[in-house]
């Protein structure tokens, strides 16, 4: 499998093709919900998307002695909250069945 990157106008303009519904509202709905999503982690709540997966807020731990991988540099972490996917069912069975390219 060769990996693509998909873009967010890639994805409306596929949903455009095969439902005919205008991109610039596929664009303002693709927004709104991806800004409610935001909303909704940013004030602690899990997202959870039937057949698909799961977004939530991830606490990561702090640290006293991190590294700046760039610059070499000692500095400390504060601890902090993450946003965390969890691919559900559906999606990971689909990922299963997508052939392995032999080397």
């Amino acid at each position: 499998m060769s990996v693509k990157k998909i873009t967010k106008s890639d994805i409306i303009d596929k949903v455009h093709e095969s439902t005919k519904i205008e991109k610039k509202l596929l664009q303002e709905s693709f927004d709104a919900i991806f800004e409610e999503v935001k909303n909704s982690l940013k004030e602690g709540s899990t997202i959870e998307l039937r057949g698909f997966g799961t977004f939530e807020p991830r606490l990561r731990k702090g640290r006293d002695k991190a590294r700046n991988p760039k610059t070499g540099e000692v500095l400390s972490v504060k601890p902090h909250y993450v946003a965390a996917f969890r691919a559900g069912q559906e999606l990971k069975k689909a990922l299963v069945e997508i052939p392995v390219a032999k080397k």
